[in-house]
């Protein structure tokens, strides 16, 4: 909680977190309207390109390749709040930080990006980063992915998605698809069970891009374990222990390689503020952005409860459209611009493969490129690796992309 007198700043513009969402926005709010006073709230000293974490995890990427400092990415004519948001008090145009300022808004921008919740699996922060147990969700471990797989002989190779929202939901299975890969490469192959364990009845919610991972999961000789939740992990006897949502009953399977992606949330802060709906996510209109009760209130990314998936290339469709829209707001005009759901998830099938799925709310297909995005691909590997960074740091944070 903040002091009883906390300082007092107020800004036309803020904008809580300095993640993909925030950074954008903040860009694209200042080129329009740059004579306006735009604050960020972040307490990070480092801004990371997440996306490459998965290559990180496959020795592809070292993973300094994907951090750069937060001052670095903060527009020049923002003003950055080194701090975290504490509690959110839209009634009062506020938001209260940890460190005991009130900061008060004409328009607030909520963009704080998901939450870890590590402790939620009984065993994961004991056993995380040690004993073949990894997870690239996090800047810290992913290189420990690569550790564990260069060194993997045998046995089982354990790859989980958690029964919550996840960011990126395609993640959880480009590692598998990668070590699968590796495996092939050094001849361990058949001495692995590659295992793919997820609460999800399929591979892939999207039918379109379903179909040809089903395909490629049988030919590559993966195990698919369906409506399986990770609910334990014992790290001294190196087990997993899964629950079947469909029967409840549950089984521990042995491992050699465990790939967690960890049960995920809003934020606390957000959770328990009046700007979350009944599951905590942030309550925004999917169409406009704009907040469902609090009309001076936007908000987009992994924080928000819009219907699609949480990815970088879903930020930058919403962006412009709520930037579009909250400056019209401001004008008292009427909002121009929709977000239909559009996504991308470039799903990495192995050392230099690649499906580039794109989608929209309806769950159908809206690709980018005259030729059938289902088939695996070196050039959308080579897009995946090289050009979406470049577009990420010079064109999409500066507002321009």
């Amino acid at each position: 909680m903040t002091g009883s007198n906390p300082t007092t700043r107020h800004f036309e513009f803020v904008i809580i977190g300095g993640g993909t969402a925030g950074i954008t926005v903040a860009s694209r709010i200042l080129n329009e309207a740059g004579d306006s006073s735009l604050a960020i709230i972040e307490p990070s000293d480092t801004h990371y390109y997440q996306p490459l974490w998965t290559l990180v995890g496959a020795g592809v990427v070292e993973k300094e390749e994907t951090a750069r400092p937060m001052s670095s990415v903060i527009p020049d004519k923002a003003t950055w709040i080194k701090d975290h948001a504490s509690e959110l008090l839209p009634a009062e145009n506020a938001v209260l930080t940890r460190g005991g300022q009130r900061v008060v808004y004409d328009y607030l921008v909520v963009a704080p990006g998901i939450q870890m919740n590590w402790d939620h699996i009984p065993g994961l922060r004991e056993a995380i980063g040690k004993n073949g147990v990894c997870s690239n969700f996090a800047y810290q471990y992913a290189d420990k992915t690569w550790e564990f797989l260069k060194n993997f002989k045998e046995g089982n190779a354990i790859f989980t998605f958690p029964a919550t929202e996840t960011k990126c939901g395609g993640a959880p299975q480009k590692i598998m698809w990668l070590a699968e890969h590796y495996l092939q490469q050094h001849r361990l192959r058949d001495k692995a069970n590659v295992i793919f364990a997820t609460p999800k009845p399929g591979i892939f919610g999207v039918p379109h891009y379903a179909e040809a991972l089903r395909k490629l999961a049988k030919e590559r000789n993966i195990i698919t374990r369906f409506r399986n939740n990770l609910v334990e992990i014992q790290p001294d006897a190196k087990t997993a222990v899964f629950e079947n949502l469909d029967t409840g009953e549950r089984e521990a399977l042995p491992f050699e390689f465990l790939h967690v992606t960890p049960p995920q949330s809003a934020p606390d802060f957000l959770r328990q503020s009046p700007l979350a709906d009944e599951e905590g996510w942030l309550d925004v209109d999917p169409y406009t952005l704009q907040h469902k009760k609090f009309s001076n209130v936007f908000g987009l990314g992994d924080a928000s409860n819009l219907p699609t998936a949480k990815t970088g290339a879903a930020i930058r469709k919403q962006a412009p459209v709520l930037v579009a829209n909250l400056l019209s707001l401001r004008e008292n005009l009427p909002f121009t611009e929709r977000y239909n759901g559009y996504t991308s998830c470039p799903l990495i099938t192995g050392y230099g493969r690649l499906i580039l799925a794109e989608f929209d709310y309806e769950n159908q297909p809206q690709e980018t490129f005259p030729f059938d995005q289902r088939k695996e691909r070196y050039s959308m590997y080579l897009l995946k690796r090289y050009v979406l960074p470049l577009l990420y740091w010079h064109g999409m944070l500066k507002g321009r992309a």
